[in-house]
């Protein structure tokens, strides 16, 4: 390990534990009538504990009588949906290892997440994911059984999770329920659990070996910073596949939460009135996009609306910087606070349900001021941080430990230094076994003292976690100015007509900007300045409306060092996506591969004179 300048205070380990404990555990503390909620037939239905029990047991002995065997790798491939959980409770209780995959990548991309993994079975959830295999069946030798989660078969599907069941059925008894359950708790803390392969922003996804100890100590330790009553509610719309839903619903379940699913991400507005849930966890770009739309309903209310809008965020703004530098706000402040929250605020809590607790953040960087509106609202955003290979929680705000701007602080058991480089490691029992098959880049990752080194830069303050970038995204300007890129970006898409940003110019002369407008948002602008144009990228040439981007990008820049500031900028007209390859599963951008992709309209702009070169 590089010497430490600073480290977090070391803290005591829990005790090693299996999922598979968390699991019986779970149903012996709680009896809820709704330990999942699925929405069918138009409305919420619950699924009981004891329902969970019967269900997963029949699927595990299903999968005995199909001849798979402690060590096999599962795959699933699926949205979210109870029978993702059952498949893989299943697979964890006969010492199985799953190997999640995202629903949205193509066919090409999951035959090498299958082959690695040596997976030799996959339960898909509909026919859509069930002809991706099939196209790519004939590479796969190893994969013996496709199990689908419809309850017909569609082509190129060996039996469906009904009849699977029904073998699991017909072999059950009161004397296998009881050897089902003994042998899943001789699973060892230190078997693997499951293999997550992390797209990463560069090369081929790579296996996360991560241990029943690795996820049972994280969920041990985070429930104990969290205040869970017993009767809480979450809504899981992530994807099972991203290890922060994944762990958080093993969290869940250990607190006696119920466990919710939307139906998809564009239902998530609906299903918060619907599940009216305590707990919801997302990646930033649900509370960037819930920020744009509160902004935008503000601004077209215009006359009085408008002005009380704005009023009660100034009123809530004060009020916000006097609880988090510990005061209680009284007097004439806690008065208009009051009567912001019942004219404005209230309304935004009734978006989410009116029951919302807690919104937790991770996945990326949160920007400060989108935190702290929604936290002067009255709506926490508990902001963590982690990793695919940290199991995920490295740290977290918590309610007694809370300062925007940072991650919070290393839970239990979780050791933090920041290298002399600026790089955050981390040590402790979340800390993965290593990359499947790949020993070189286990040791690239994992020190010979136990140090993961995560790539990201980062600061303690007062124990408190700040990121500032990551150390294989800084840009590097051929003058050898040092840019970190993502605090830029993320301030710049907190402007209503910016949808995305993404700053290019490694070892160029200054710093570039690709941007994609928030096209909800600008278009009614154009429309208010009496433009007219026949599609966006019509649109997007007119001199009036490149100015007004550059315009708004300028006021976000406004205070950066003239080296970070970027030069030069080309406005996009669709977003970046996952599916071309620019962003990850996780909405990371790929930096290089969008430099790479968008070559020509880059090397545009480094080509035109900039006065200031």
């Amino acid at each position: 390990m590089t010497d430490a300048q600073t480290k977090s205070s070391p803290a005591s380990r829990p005790t090693p534990g299996t999922l598979n404990a968390l699991f019986f555990t779970g149903l012996e503390k709680f009896d809820r009538p709704d330990a999942y909620q699925v929405r069918r037939d138009g409305r919420y239905q619950p699924i009981s504990h004891a329902e969970v029990l019967l269900r997963v047991r029949r699927i595990a002995l299903g999968l005995a009588e199909l001849g798979l065997a402690r060590g096999d790798r599962v795959a699933i491939l699926s949205e979210n949906r109870p029978e993702w959980a059952f498949a893989d409770w299943a697979c964890l209780s006969v010492g199985m290892a799953d190997v999640p995959v995202y629903p949205t990548l193509p066919a090409d991309q999951i035959a090498h997440i299958l082959r690695d993994s040596g997976a030799v079975a996959i339960f898909v959830s509909n026919a859509d994911q069930a002809a991706k295999i099939a196209a790519i069946r004939s590479e796969l030798p190893g994969l013996k059984y496709v199990i689908t989660f419809l309850p017909d078969a569609a082509p190129g599907v060996d039996l469906t999770l009904a009849a699977l069941d029904a073998r699991g059925a017909s072999a059950d008894s009161p004397e296998r329920a009881a050897a089902w359950k003994a042998d899943a708790l001789t699973v060892h803390p230190d078997d693997l659990a499951t293999l997550i392969y992390t797209s990463g922003t560069t090369g081929l996804p790579k296996g996360v070996m991560l241990t029943h100890n690795n996820l049972y100590s994280n969920v041990v330790e985070s429930s104990t910073k969290i205040p869970f009553t017993g009767h809480d509610v979450a809504l899981s719309f992530l994807p099972l596949s991203h290890v922060f839903e994944r762990m958080g619903d093993y969290l869940f379940w250990a607190t006696g939460t119920s466990i919710a699913y939307a139906e998809s991400i564009d239902t998530v507005p609906l299903n918060l009135q619907e599940v009216r849930p305590t707990f919801c966890m997302s990646v930033p770009r649900l509370y960037e996009k819930m920020y744009a739309r509160i902004l935008e309903s503000a601004v077209a209310g215009g006359g009085l609306k408008k002005r009380i809008f704005f009023w009660a965020r100034a009123v809530a703004e004060r009020w916000a910087d006097e609880k988090l530098a510990g005061r209680e706000p009284t007097g004439l402040l806690a008065w208009k606070y009051a009567l912001a929250q019942k004219l404005v605020f209230s309304k935004l809590l009734e978006r989410t349900g009116g029951r919302l607790r807690f919104f937790v953040s991770g996945g990326a960087p949160l920007a400060p001021e989108i935190n702290k509106f929604f936290y002067a609202a009255g709506l926490v955003i508990l902001e963590g941080y982690g990793l695919t290979e940290t199991s995920p929680v490295i740290s977290v705000n918590i309610p007694g430990a809370f300062r925007i701007g940072t991650v919070g602080k290393p839970i239990d058991g979780v050791e933090v230094v920041i290298a002399t480089d600026g790089e955050i490691l981390t040590r402790g029992p979340h800390v993965m076994r290593g990359y499947y098959n790949n020993a070189v880049a286990t040791a690239e990752a994992i020190d010979a003292d136990g140090w993961f080194h995560t790539g990201d830069i980062g600061v303690l303050e007062d124990g408190f976690l700040r990121i500032t970038d990551r150390k294989k995204d800084i840009i590097v300007t051929a003058g050898g100015k040092n840019i970190a890129p993502q605090p830029i970006e993320n301030t710049i898409k907190t402007n209503k007509y910016i949808s995305q940003a993404v700053m290019i110019g490694d070892r160029r002369k200054f710093p570039v900007l690709l941007v994609v407008p928030n096209f909800d948002q600008l278009e009614p602008w154009a429309r208010r300045q009496h433009i007219t144009w026949t599609d966006r990228a019509q649109l997007l040439t007119m001199p009036t409306i490149t100015a007004k981007i550059e315009q708004e990008v300028a006021k976000e820049t406004a205070a950066l060092a003239h080296f970070e500031s970027p030069k030069k900028i080309a406005i996009l007209e669709h977003d970046f996506s996952v599916e071309r390859g620019e962003l990850t599963p996780t909405l990371k951008v790929k930096r290089r591969v969008i430099d790479r992709d968008y070559k020509a309209l880059i090397d545009a702009l480094y080509a035109e004179p900039h006065g200031g070169e």
